[in-house]
């Protein structure tokens, strides 16, 4: 037997080879793409030769292996993890990447972090479009410019190269995508110690703070994590107007603990409760009717404030302003920031209100007119308005008074006498009556002259008068009473006993006719006349006299001898 028969191994045949062929190709395919063990044979020129045992070997750039400035750390017979790319190039070598491994390793972690949401470290090294790329071990991921800080950064400089963690928001390995935010962590963090400080934080407790933004409502302070609103009530005693007024960004402030709400964790802050409170006291430092000097800090519609002294404000209502403008605006009786004399009204310590009066600083005008103008004293002035009730007349002082209707003349209704008048006119009138509490004047015209029911005063009732028809109606007569011409009226039943005589139109404007009195009320300024009665009271008379109805003479006869009898005399 030959020694090619006896040992086949040394002339393998066509099934053997075809057998080694498969082999030598499945270890191809399993290990081409993945992360192998290699030993490290040799290292040459900035190149680590390294044997991943597939009868060949590869070179790795010792860069691949530490950052720049840093020690690469490889020896020669050490193992290292390295990812085949190839297993054989052109020039027989495998082709090897310690980069690539690297990332497949950090690919690894980083799914097992993202699957377990849990924080990897990074760090930013680069910016791109929209945001920044970070190292991840060796994985890059993308940074979007929103997911760097809670807020806006402009500089990010201070955070590039420098590990920190990050938050893995996205991933896809077949395309290779990572998506990071280091705001979550951040935001994460904050609430962690947010909810801390709060926990901790007591009612009343003083702390230092940073003012971090200012609204029209107040302002936000940093206490070190956490945010608590300063409100601008809250900021100073005394009315602020806005924040600004008194507080800046950046600025460092005592602030004291108000309310701490565990549930929705908002604080309230205050820094005047730092200070002594000046309403306390204040009703003995400021008594009723105090007169004292302060400065007009707002106006509104309903009146202005006015600030005492500090953190003491009083309200000076639109009513206690002035007092003959009524329906003025505020504004145009002070202005703001002028200082001005008042008067304390009240004082209520609990709700914190002090009424103050600016007129009561100045003379009554009604007051004043009183002591100038006394009852009687004769005025003049312009008519300022007519009304159904009556005359207003503007007087000396800024002050109005009222002519009544039945003010305006002794014999005419005031509606008929009142069109004597127009806005405008000046007239004269007399003080009747002045009340500076209700600040009313009350004047008269008609007064200027006599009342002439004073001209008839010598006449009794039954009196005997001759008047003067001064005006005919179908009812009766006007006619005019004694030298005054005061007015009165005879009825159309009072014209004669006759009732075929009692027509109105048997007189005439002028006529001088006898009457005789049978009511005077001195009340209503009234004379009731009466021609029927002055003749029914001759014709008794006459009977008395000349005879009675019972002895035969006729009335005409008694009467025609009482006449003759009279011309006689």
């Amino acid at each position: 037997m030959s020694q090619t028969a006896a040992d086949p191994g040394l002339n393998p045949s066509t099934d053997d080879f075809e057998a080694l062929l498969m082999e030598s190709l499945e270890t191809t395919n399993m290990t081409e793409g993945y992360v192998v063990k290699g030993t490290v044979t040799a290292i040459e020129n900035d190149m680590a030769i390294v044997d991943v045992g597939l009868k060949t070997e590869g070179r790795v750039p010792l860069k691949e292996f530490a950052a720049p400035g840093q020690d690469h750390g490889l020896t020669v017979g050490g193992e290292v993890e390295v990812y085949l790319e190839r297993v054989e190039n052109a020039l027989g070598e495998a082709v090897l990447s310690r980069d690539k491994a690297r990332r497949e390793e950090a690919w690894e972690l980083l799914e097992k972090a993202f699957e377990a949401n849990e924080r990897v470290e990074g760090h930013i090294f680069g910016r791109v479009k929209g945001g920044f790329t970070v190292d991840l071990g060796g994985a890059v991921a993308f940074l979007p410019g929103s997911q760097v800080d809670i807020r806006p950064v402009r500089d990010i400089t201070p955070l590039l190269n420098v590990p920190q963690p990050f938050q893995v928001l996205k991933m896809d390995r077949r395309r290779g995508n990572i998506v990071v935010s280091r705001r979550a962590v951040l935001e994460e963090t904050r609430a962690e110690q947010r909810a801390e400080l709060v926990e901790n934080l007591k009612e009343g407790q003083v702390l230092e703070g940073v003012v971090k933004n200012i609204t029209d409502y107040g302002a936000f302070v940093d206490l070190g994590g956490v945010d608590g609103l300063l409100h601008v009530t809250d900021i100073a005693w005394r009315r602020v107007n806005h924040p600004t007024d008194v507080l800046s960004i950046g600025q460092t402030v005592n602030v004291q603990v108000i309310k701490v709400n565990q549930e929705t964790q908002r604080i309230s802050l205050g820094m005047k409760q730092l200070e002594a409170d000046p309403w306390e006291g204040v009703e003995a430092k400021y008594p009723v009717d105090l007169k004292i000097k302060g400065r007009v800090t707002n106006i509104t519609d309903y009146g202005a404030f006015v600030e005492l002294e500090p953190g003491v404000e009083g309200l000076v209502h639109v009513s206690e302003m002035s007092w003959t403008k009524k329906n003025v605006h505020p504004g145009k009786i002070v202005s703001t920031s002028q200082e001005v004399e008042v008067m304390v009204l009240e004082v209520d310590p609990v709700k914190r209100r002090i009424s103050l009066g600016l007129k009561q600083c100045l003379d009554n005008p009604w007051s004043s007119f009183m002591v100038n103008f006394p009852q009687g004293t004769e005025v003049e002035g312009e008519i300022k308005n007519i009304t159904e009730f009556g005359l207003f007349i503007g007087l000396d002082g800024d002050v109005d008074g009222m002519v009544h209707l039945s003010d305006l003349d002794w014999n005419r209704s005031g509606e008929d006498a009142i069109a004597d008048y127009n806005k405008g006119d000046v007239v004269k009138a007399v003080v009747l009556d002045v009340d500076p509490e209700k600040e009313r004047i009350s004047l008269g015209i008609k007064q200027l002259g006599g009342d002439p029911f004073d001209s008839v005063g010598d006449i009794r009732r039954n009196d005997i008068v001759t008047v003067t028809v001064t005006n005919v109606e179908e009812n009766g007569l006007e006619v005019s009473v004694g030298d005054e011409e005061f007015s009165s009226y005879i009825r159309r039943s009072e014209l004669s006993r006759d009732r075929s005589e009692q027509r109105p139109e048997r007189y005439n404007v002028g006529d001088k006719i006898d009457a005789r009195v049978t009511q005077i009320d001195k009340g209503s300024r009234r004379i009731s006349l009466s021609i029927k009665a002055k003749e029914i009271a001759e014709e008794k008379e006459a009977v008395e006299q000349y005879g009675s109805t019972d002895s035969g003479a006729s009335l005409g006869d008694i009467l025609g001898a009482a006449l003759k009898n009279k011309d006689g005399e």
